[in-house]
């Protein structure tokens, strides 16, 4: 009994410490963020969990200090990918305290008013998808997604029709920095023309910059090694860490399935560089070209 007792404080003392964690977590973003919504659904949930923090303390008769790792880490990863990725990614490794709110005694009543808390704290995020860059993430799907098939077809191609890494890369980049400008102008043009409230000049802004940063991470190995192979295998990772990355930041972000997404981009993107492989080397041959 003795044991279970201490157990059972341990517990708690830790459902306090991720609540004021968190209470420190919301109250700096809530800081930070642009919108007077925003800053109100923060502080709102901010003020929630010292409440939480208050309830765990009348069982531990205790103050407990907060995470500073866990602090300072979702408010970095909140500066540089955003607040709603932040909280979500935050939101979903609570997915093991709300079961352990489940298991504890009923005794502890105020748990389930806690989960309801925390519950509602999910529908409030909802609310919070009107960032900028989450508003605009159709163009960057399309920057990253042309980029990746058509370099990715475009440097398969090259590798094996001119067998030079110097003339790989050149030809690239200079097909990828053109792309990226006529993809741009064209976002320009269509979101302009279309009545969803986006600015078309940074809808170009987004999808310039997605394509432009896909090329330099594809066309990096070509010019930093000579081998043309081993350059065109890490042009492959690299397509699929983007692809992962930025589908993994639309999964926790928006709460959509990763797996689908992910597979589909990857197989369109390497089905295409492995034509234009074949494509390359038809052409290779059939002409006589030798470099």
């Amino acid at each position: 009994m003795k044991r279970n007792r201490e157990l059972n404080m341990r517990e708690l003392e830790a459902f306090q410490k991720n609540e004021i964690t968190e209470y420190y977590i919301y109250r700096n973003l809530s800081t930070k963020v642009r919108g007077v919504k925003n800053r109100r659904v923060l502080a709102q949930i901010a003020d929630d969990e010292m409440r939480h923090y208050n309830i765990w303390k009348q069982h531990t008769g205790r103050d407990v200090r907060p995470n500073r790792f866990r602090i300072w880490f979702y408010s970095l990863i909140s500066m540089l990918f955003g607040f709603t990725f932040g909280i979500r990614l935050m939101e979903k490794g609570e997915q093991g305290a709300l079961n352990a709110y489940g298991a504890l005694p009923p005794s502890l009543h105020e748990a389930s008013g806690i989960l309801r808390d925390e519950e509602e704290h999910e529908e409030a995020l909802l609310k919070l998808l009107d960032e900028e860059r989450l508003q605009y993430t159709g163009s960057i799907v399309l920057g990253l997604n042309d980029a990746l098939v058509e370099l990715m077809g475009v440097l398969a191609g090259l590798t094996f029709a001119l067998q030079d890494a110097t003339l790989v890369a050149l030809s690239a980049t200079i097909t990828g920095f053109a792309a990226a400008l006529s993809m741009a102008a064209s976002e320009y043009l269509s979101t302009k023309s279309e009545p969803n409230g986006n600015n078309p000049f940074r809808a170009a802004l987004y999808t310039g910059i997605a394509y432009l940063l896909t090329v330099v991470v594809l066309v990096a190995p070509y010019i930093l090694l000579a081998d043309l192979y081993v350059s065109l295998g890490l042009s492959f990772a690299g397509a699929v860490f983007i692809i992962g990355f930025f589908n993994y930041y639309i999964s926790v972000a928006r709460n959509e399935p990763f797996r689908a997404r992910f597979f589909e981009m990857v197989g369109l993107s390497f089905s295409v560089a492995a034509l234009s492989f074949l494509a390359g080397y038809a052409i290779r041959y059939a002409f006589g070209i030798e470099v």
